[in-house]
């Protein structure tokens, strides 16, 4: 009888081997879930909230967060592989592969008597290999536009169907190239991803400029101006009430209308500055002149601006103010006392488009932004959903690559060539270690397994082929998925990550021999003690 029922007669035990029947089977069953997802020829999971609303993706990540997952040890390997994606942006569906298939290799051995301690060395010395391994495979490149279209191309194609994927391909990586400025971290907040349910899913497309989802709040202004300069402000041009509580007593009618006016003097004073700045800007020429204010504008100064040829958008979001900035130019200001033509942005075309109830604001054609908008396109809620999370991967994808200044080549040529020198390596470690370090080998090629399961193609037959051509060629080769056929992924351009593939033998090592190490599971909390 286990020591815990003596104190605590209702605890639930799990001893030894049926602890880690139970963790290694949680862990297979999260694995097999995920195992179809895998590549670009994966499938989907259809996911249906209490509410019904459906969810249609392949992304790992996005699975995780979704499904309800009671299992404890599953629980964990899942909190595990979303924070691979918080930290990376990928590699989710292949940590619990990995993971899983680590387990499972250990298991033959310690069915056969070994003990978990040995094996959890094994893994901890092919883990060191592996990463130095992966230093070597490793290839270092300046980041030009051509090799960063290879890496969203690699990252795009797991998430979304090839055509969708040629489209986002280009905007996403302009889109990072343009917010990218030398000596500063590359900031993915500064792309705003908008979506509109309209039209087809490849016309998403990328704006130069920013879109907001609101428009003008006049009938008189203009829909549509061209050359225009921007001024952003966060300035109240409406009447409020005081800030700490007060009243104002008056004897007579007149006092009253002289007090309405000396407030509304205050307000028209403010707009006095920025309509004199519009006639000094725009006094030769037919530029337009656009106001986006965070606070409000009551109906009186939009009647004002309106009547001086001025655009005026009120209760333009936060974030926003700071990425118009950086796509227009100028600065935003919070009093109107300096202003001077060094605060005015610019922008080539701004103009309202109407969908249904819904105002949109395009500002486009802005010379050299540092903030763009990818517009996402589609004709119902999950295809739109679908597309951002692909957006977001894409956009963390092309970010790692530019940070880490090296790529590493996808199609399972990383795993196919750790495996070989781990194999080779082993017979350098003296004892049952080694056993360790070549269920370790056996694991990593889960993923070309899967890859070629995925495609249609026979699993053993592929990994034959692969094996072969990567001893004779001394090249990291990975698979066609299309033709079947060993390729160098190198010369095919699949490239994936390092910092990824580099946290992926971090993390699922780490997590691995933890769940090796379990020899009982106690279920005793204060809960199981009432009644």
């Amino acid at each position: 009888m286990a020591a815990i029922k003596a104190v605590n007669s209702k605890a639930q035990v799990a001893r030894t081997q049926a602890a880690l029947a139970v963790n290694i089977c949680a862990a297979r069953g999260l694995q097999d879930v995920l195992r179809t997802n895998l590549g670009p020829k994966g499938t989907m999971k259809m996911l249906v909230s209490g509410a019904g609303d459906i969810k249609l993706t392949k992304d790992g990540n996005v699975l995780l967060h979704e499904m309800q997952i009671q299992h404890p040890t599953a629980s964990l390997i899942a909190k595990v592989a979303t924070a691979q994606d918080d930290i990376t942006g990928d590699g989710t569906t292949s940590n619990v592969l990995i993971i899983g298939e680590l387990l499972k290799q250990a298991d033959l051995y310690i069915s056969e008597g070994l003990h978990p301690r040995i094996i959890a060395e094994g893994f901890q010395a092919a883990k060191i290999k592996a990463l130095e391994v992966l230093e070597e495979v490793k290839i270092n490149k300046e980041m030009k536009r051509e090799i960063l279209l290879d890496v969203a191309r690699t990252s795009l194609q797991t998430k979304v169907h090839a055509e969708l994927a040629d489209v986002l391909i280009e905007a996403v990586v302009d889109s990072v190239l343009a917010v990218r400025r030398p000596g500063y971290p590359i900031d993915l907040f500064m792309v705003e991803i908008m979506e509109m349910k309209h039209k087809s899913e490849t016309d998403t497309k990328l704006i130069r400029g920013l879109v907001l989802d609101h428009g003008a709040r006049h009938p008189d202004m203009k829909k549509r101006v061209e050359d225009a300069f921007i001024l952003t402000c966060n300035v109240s041009l409406e009447y409020e009430k005081t800030e700490v509580s007060s009243g104002f007593f008056y004897k007579t009618a007149e006092e009253k209308e002289k007090l309405v006016k000396a407030e509304r003097k205050f307000i028209e004073d403010r707009l006095q500055k920025i309509i004199d700045l519009k006639d000094r800007v725009c006094a030769q020429s037919n530029k337009g002149f656009v106001v986006i204010n965070q606070k409000g504008i009551d109906p009186f100064s939009l009647d004002a601006l309106a009547k001086h040829g001025i655009v005026a958008l009120r209760r333009a979001k936060r974030r926003n103010m700071e990425r118009l900035s950086l796509a227009c130019g100028g600065m935003a200001v919070n009093s109107l006392e300096d202003l001077s033509v060094d605060c005015l942005g610019h922008a080539g075309l701004v103009h309202e488009y109407i969908l249904g109830e819904e105002k949109f604001t395009f500002i486009e054609a802005c010379v050299n932004p540092r903030s763009v908008t990818l517009l996402v396109k589609g004709p119902n809620k999950h295809t739109l959903t679908q597309i951002k999370d692909a957006i977001r991967d894409g956009l963390r994808a092309i970010k790692n690559a530019i940070e880490d200044g090296c790529v590493v080549p996808g199609a399972g040529a990383v795993e196919v060539a750790i495996a070989e020198a781990l194999v080779n390596y082993k017979h350098s470690i003296k004892g049952r270690a080694r056993l360790g370090v070549q269920a370790f080998a056996d694991a990593l090629l889960i993923i070309p397994k899967v890859l070629a399961q995925n495609s249609g193609f026979d699993l053993q037959e592929m990994l034959v082929k692969v094996q072969a051509e990567h001893s004779e060629s001394k090249q990291p080769v990975g698979i066609d998925l299309d033709t079947g056929e060993p390729m160098v992924a190198a010369d095919a351009g699949v490239w994936d990550n390092y910092c990824v593939k580099k946290q992926l033998l971090h993390s699922c090592t780490v997590i691995a021999t933890n769940i090796l190490l379990v020899d009982e599971i106690m279920q005793a909390g204060m809960s199981s003690l009432k009644g």
